[in-house]
């Protein structure tokens, strides 16, 4: 079989699998979030943090429960990390500088998973379980939570309610994440990938040395890295290690976990506004962006010039034999157009274009389809952006699902596309003029911006996947990235939910013989265009000083 037959049958089976998941889990999220019951277990978490569940939330009550949980979580993994030393099921590891702590605790609880650190070498057991692992629940189920307050603006009228924050937190990590993650370890666990708390263990001879591994409970955390779209993986060399990503059915599975709920999220937008066609209209703009990403990737992976590449059947250097170059491209499209910044293959050494659609893929704001939540919510600002274009064009008051798009409206959907690229290019810009970050290049020119670039436009989209040609432990890259992570995820969340605030307060317009009909797929095409050209154009210059250069040299 031909590489590339190999790679396009693997692209049906998971689409196929994603078919047959996308109705049951999108219309059970919604069930979710819907519900007026609490299960037991939720009744103890209430009673333990001092939350009323049934107490409805403006938009500024619900960004303070946001706000103040994930900054507890922040000084609680730090500490975990700065107190390694003295705890126990540290393996022998020290603490964490403060630069590092600062640096990885922002990154898992704003769900971007970005690690300038070996894991196997760094963090023993109890941070990695206590620590990071309970934050790729949490911060995936904030996203969500976002999400769902974002929809009940578009669903509810003339109230500022948005839900229960503590109460969409809780539901989304007790009944979507503990359960799907813990059915995907056991899948991951009977397919080879490692579930253990072993020490660290001196095998093998090589070269007159010796080599060492540790265990870990890997299977749990690599099942919640991928479902809650997280990334962080308990190994340097991440999804491209055998004890996290075994074969090519565990490869093509963790592809799986990270799309499966953005993609179903859509339908639970629909179900909730009383529309499954509007949520149709969304996911057949995330589908159409993925999968060109996807064909663009293979073409430019596998458009390879000279007798050693043909041989190699495409551009090997960087990719798993494993895997080969149909499903790395699979992989690398879905990790950079979702936040998941999971890597089964090295993104530095793809191709120059293929590079470049790695990092255009977290520049349009990973919403084809994004992350757990952060996706949707994108998505919908974008939708927001794309009527109130339409309604220009025609001379008409914008409007979307019934609600009006007025000046108000714009403002907080121009802020949350603007916010996330000033933080990419004043970052990016701050390095090269520096003198002292540019030394953490590992190359020069064109390939070395795109490192930069790459970097910074990871962390400020929250995705963590790297370029991996950069030195980032250092305390400029360290600090600099943290910030924009933290900017990164927050801001836009200000924006998001103040938004959804003004939606709800609003009464519904009827519909007319002139309203746009956003579940054609007339808005669909219009949506696309919109994306491509207001977030993309953003990034053109700076683009082509880099994986642009580099793939037309």
């Amino acid at each position: 079989m031909s590489p590339v037959l190999a790679g396009a049958l693997q692209l049906l089976a998971l689409m196929g699998a994603l078919a047959l998941a996308y109705i049951p889990l999108g219309t059970y999220m919604a069930g979710v979030y819907s519900s007026k019951k609490h299960l037991r277990p939720e009744k103890w978490i209430y009673r333990a943090i001092g939350a009323d569940p049934d107490t409805e939330m403006t938009w500024p009550a619900y960004l303070r429960g946001v706000l103040a949980f994930s900054a507890v979580s922040v000084i609680f993994l730090y500490l975990l990390q700065r107190l390694q030393g003295v705890l126990p099921g540290s393996m022998g590891f020290s603490s964490v500088n403060p630069a590092q702590s600062f640096n990885t605790a922002v990154s898992f609880v704003t769900n971007t998973n970005w690690q300038s650190y070996y894991g196997e070498q760094t963090m023993g057991h109890m941070v990695q379980t206590a620590g990071l692992a309970v934050q790729n629940f949490v911060s995936a189920a904030v996203g969500i939570a976002v999400a769902v307050a974002l929809v009940r603006g578009f669903a509810r009228s003339r109230t500022g309610e948005l839900g229960n924050f503590w109460s969409d937190l809780v539901r989304g990590t007790i009944r979507i994440l503990v359960p799907g993650a813990a059915i995907a370890a056991v899948v991951l666990v009977a397919c080879g990938v490692i579930q253990n708390f072993s020490g660290i263990h001196e095998v093998g001879q090589f070269l007159g040395g010796s080599q060492q591994w540790n265990g870990g409970a890997v299977a749990s955390q690599e099942a919640i890295k991928e479902f809650g779209t997280n990334g962080g993986g308990y190994f340097n060399a991440n999804s491209a290690h055998p004890f996290e990503n075994p074969t090519p059915f565990t490869n093509l599975f963790e592809i799986f976990l990270m799309l499966v709920i953005p993609f179903s999220l859509t339908r639970t937008f629909g179900v909730m506004v009383g529309s499954v066609r509007q949520g149709y209209a969304i996911l057949a703009t995330m589908v159409t962006i993925w999968l060109g990403f996807v064909v663009l990737m293979m073409w430019t992976e596998f458009a390879h010039h000279g007798p050693a590449l043909q041989a190699a059947g495409g551009a090997m250097e960087g990719k798993e034999v494993r895997f080969g170059v149909g499903s790395s491209s699979i992989f690398a499209v879905s990790t950079t157009l979702t936040s998941t910044g999971a890597v089964d293959s090295f993104h530095s050494s793809f191709t120059g274009l293929g590079g470049g659609i790695a990092m255009l893929g977290m520049m349009l704001g990973e919403i084809a389809p994004g992350g757990t939540g952060s996706g949707l919510y994108g998505m919908l600002i974008m939708a927001v952006i794309a009527v109130f274009i339409a309604g220009l064009m025609v001379g008409r008051t914008p409007e979307y699902l019934g609600k009006k798009i007025g000046g108000r409206e714009m403002k907080l959907a121009a802020a949350y596309i603007l916010i996330t690229p000033a933080l990419v290019l004043v970052f990016t810009a701050a390095s090269m003029a520096l003198p002292t970050p540019p030394h953490s290049m590992l190359n020069s020119g064109a390939h070395g911006f795109s490192e930069v670039l790459y970097a910074f436009t990871s962390a400020s989209n929250n995705n963590g996947s790297a370029f991996a040609g950069l030195n980032a432990n250092t305390d400029w890259f360290n600090t600099m990235t943290g910030l924009a992570m933290l900017l990164g995820r927050f801001l836009p969340m200000v924006f998001v939910l103040a938004l959804a605030g003004s939606l709800a307060e609003q009464q519904p317009v009827p519909v007319t013989a002139g309203t746009l009909r956003t579940e054609k797929p007339l808005f669909t095409g219009l949506l696309v265009g919109a994306i491509l050209i207001i977030t993309g154009l953003t990034y053109f210059p700076a683009l082509a000083l880099g994986p642009l250069a580099e793939g037309l040299a």
